[in-house]
């Protein structure tokens, strides 16, 4: 951790941070929403128009931000134009109070209406029909921003509201979404990241589920009918604001300690769960608090994100508490006059991640004292529009950010680069070692590695981490692996087991399950059957029969065998293991086959392995008929 005494080291590592290579971001699902709706929804617009030609239709999201269509199935960013005025059209009579009315020009009498529900008037507006309506509520799921009709077709109309663009080719008998390749998610809030079965949690602000792309999903991100985080971030802040006297609008906790930041910007702090409370700042002095970030390693320090300031001077936008909400001081520094919605930090390394509505910027800061502020640089790669928040996983090992409109994007953390991190290469946790097992070495290119009994081989050095592979004949507690880079030596000292499985995962938690008959991966999109047999990808599962030199593929006739026993669970429940050896033609991959019960609960369930009483990490699989 950077600290007052070493501040120049702090530039010293910023800038090696600076000099890292540009991130390279994933994203993360899609931008609709499967709300059970006549198609998939995505984010809010507010806007629709067409071209004068009907040829291309325009929208407009909440967010301002312009697209066009030509296909009406693909969008792309149009030019900033100004929408054509809202013609109201004369009619006798509205079909509910305040409806607009919209005409086109060439049918006759043909009128269309919206507000809470769509209507259509056939004969000019005398009398109306409700197109919409499916009992109470409306099958486009809520009220009507905006409607346009083609210019050259009377019977073909859209309807913009919170949940995207609706489409009916025949005067608004059915309907159908335009949302599918529409990038307009809108994402406030990122409550989890990849975790065993759970997958990325997010949500869109008040009013809105929170939603998950999970595990395996291919389709849509699907709401979550209960969350515990965001129903104890909602209770909290209600309690807050009740017993503090403000509108409370972030709140964070670790152990014994809470901080509190306010609408017009106060900040508190308690040490003791809540009994006793210091406060810092004065009402409409600065913007909201929109984030607080703090972490158990340390929760005397936090940082607070704060929104535009109300007077319209110079902002501040982040601010540092080291001595548990004593005092607050600035990091704004050169970071852009624009409403801070988020931040991170790693602590070991001082790096803070910033979500603002100019981007995405990291600093490399002082997190022991109050040591100067430090100069931000903006992370690049991302779509041109405002980051809502930004959130680093349990590990710190991913950097994941919400963009407005475009969804959640994941990178390796770019402090990696300053603090190397050597994990279990399945999952990226920092489980035990096993003979034979893979590791990933994340932030360095390391070009050889060597332990006590000899060398490590070094399987892949490209792009941000290197995999290296623990010798078949490593032994006792832990070992030391010894490991070169560009950049220097780099040693880790590693714990070890004679087993310690784990199943791989991709970054964004999708486990590494085929179908042992097709060879096809599973997925929620290509499900397993009752019945089947399934392969599992995973490492750690040590010695082998016969012994197998480190560092060579598996072969593909008759690979070893494993030698410690195999078990498998499916939602807690023993399944039968039909086979388990190294992986043909991989190094550090092991193959393990189950038979699913022909008898099985349909739909997700959880997965896992174990072997000498260790149990690798649980991931979702998805079980039909």
């Amino acid at each position: 951790m950077c600290r007052n005494a070493t501040f120049f080291l702090c530039l010293a590592l910023g800038t090696a941070l600076a000099a890292a290579a540009p991130p390279e971001w994933r994203h993360i699902g899609n931008s609709a929403i499967d709300l059970g709706l006549p198609s998939l929804a995505t984010g809010a617009v507010d806007r629709v128009w067409y071209s004068p030609d009907g040829s291309t239709l325009f929208a407009r999201t909440s967010s301002g931000t312009m697209f066009e269509t030509n296909d009406f199935e693909q969008w792309k960013p149009a030019p900033p134009v100004q929408p054509p005025p809202a013609v109201q059209a004369p009619v006798p009579s509205r079909p509910e109070s305040g409806a607009q009315v919209r005409m086109q020009p060439a049918s006759d009498g043909r009128y269309y209406a919206f507000a809470a529900q769509v209507y259509r008037s056939d004969d000019g507006g005398l009398t109306w029909s409700n197109l919409t309506a499916s009992r109470s509520a409306s099958i486009l799921g809520g009220a009507v921003n905006d409607l346009a009709v083609s210019p050259v077709n009377p019977d073909e109309v859209v309807a913009a509201n919170a949940h995207g663009i609706w489409r009916s080719m025949d005067a608004g008998a059915s309907w159908a979404g335009l949302n599918d390749f529409l990038p307009n998610l809108t994402v406030r809030k990122l409550l989890q990241t990849p975790s065993g079965t759970s997958g990325l949690i997010a949500w869109g602000g008040p009013g809105e589920p929170a939603i998950e792309w999970a595990p395996g999903e291919k389709t849509a991100w699907q709401p979550v009918a209960s969350n515990a985080l965001l129903a104890t971030d909602v209770a909290l802040r209600a309690n807050l604001s009740r017993t503090l006297g403000a509108a409370i609008t972030a709140v964070s906790t670790q152990g014994d300690y809470i901080y509190a930041g306010s609408s017009d910007g106060r900040l508190w702090a308690s040490s003791d769960q809540g009994r006793t409370w210091r406060s810092f700042g004065s009402a409409n002095a600065e913007g909201p608090v929109a984030a607080i970030f703090t972490d158990a390693s340390n929760p005397r320090v936090a940082l607070a994100a704060i929104g535009a300031t109300p007077a319209g001077d110079r902002a501040v936008h982040i601010r540092r508490t080291t001595n548990a909400g004593l005092f607050w001081d600035d990091l704004t520094s050169n970071l852009p006059d624009a409403p801070a919605n988020g931040v991170a930090a790693d602590l070991p390394t001082g790096v803070v991640y910033a979500a603002t509505a100019a981007g995405v910027y990291y600093t490399t800061a002082d997190l022991n004292g109050a040591g100067p502020a430090t100069p931000w640089t903006r992370l690049d790669g991302l779509p041109n529009a405002a980051a809502e928040d930004v959130h680093l996983g349990d590990n710190h090992n991913r950097l994941w950010v919400a963009v407005a409109g475009y969804g959640v994007y994941a990178t390796l953390a770019p402090h990696r680069f300053l603090d190397p991190k050597l994990v279990n290469a399945a999952d990226e946790t920092g489980r035990p070692a096993a003979p034979g097992s893979l590791l990933s070495l994340l932030g360095a290119r390391a070009q050889s590695a060597q332990t006590a009994n000899g060398p490590a081989p070094v399987l892949n050095n490209s792009g941000a981490d290197t995999q290296i592979q623990v010798p078949f004949n490593a032994s006792g507690d832990s070992f030391a692996l010894n490991m070169s880079a560009p950049n220097g030596a780099i040693a880790r000292n590693i714990a070890l087991k004679t087993v310690s499985p784990a199943i791989f995962v991709d970054p964004d938690g999708t486990p590494m399950l085929l179908d042992a008959d097709s060879g096809v991966f599973l997925d929620a999109m290509r499900p397993a059957h009752s019945g089947s047999h399934v392969q599992i990808l995973a490492t750690g599962l040590g010695r082998v029969k016969p012994d197998w030199p480190t560092g060579l593929a598996a072969p593909v006739q008759d690979p070893p065998k494993v030698a410690a026993e195999v078990h498998a669970y499916l939602d807690g429940q023993p399944v039968t293991v039909t086979n388990a050896e190294l992986a043909p033609g991989y190094v550090g991959f092991y193959l393990v086959e189950i038979e699913l019960p022909r008898i099985v609960n349909y739909g997700p369930a959880q997965l896992y392995l174990e072997a000498g009483g260790q149990q690798s990490n649980a991931v979702r699989i998805y079980i039909e008929p």
